[in-house]
């Protein structure tokens, strides 16, 4: 990371539970940014419209992506004023492996 560059709190990889990730991807907003992140990479625009979810108010995206953060599923790096979001797909396999691929490969039925 650059300098004041800030990661925000989020689980250590041994501290992510199961049942939070799963509680965390059970609204269909939050599994829908998660696929995002998977296909996409990291995303550094919360505009609901940039997700295909201009339906919601950019404060409610947010808090779906909190829930993410707090959960495991996703990493929040504060730069500058944006906030870049990326999914914790490496560490997730490592902690559930073949989770991740399971949920996306579901998603495309």
């Amino acid at each position: 990371m650059g300098d004041g560059d800030e990661l925000l709190p989020q689980p250590d990889i041994q501290d992510i539970r199961l049942e939070k990730v799963l509680q965390a991807l059970g609204d269909p907003v939050r599994l829908q940014l998660m696929a995002i992140y998977a296909r996409e990479g990291e995303q550094c625009d919360c505009d609901p419209r940039r997700f295909g979810l201009q339906h919601l108010h950019k404060s409610t995206v947010s808090h779906h992506m909190k829930v993410l953060r707090e959960a495991g599923v996703t990493s929040t790096k504060v730069v500058g004023r944006n906030r870049h979001v990326r999914l914790r797909k490496e560490e997730l396999d490592e902690r559930f492996p073949g989770l991740v691929d399971t949920l996306l490969a579901a998603m495309d039925d």
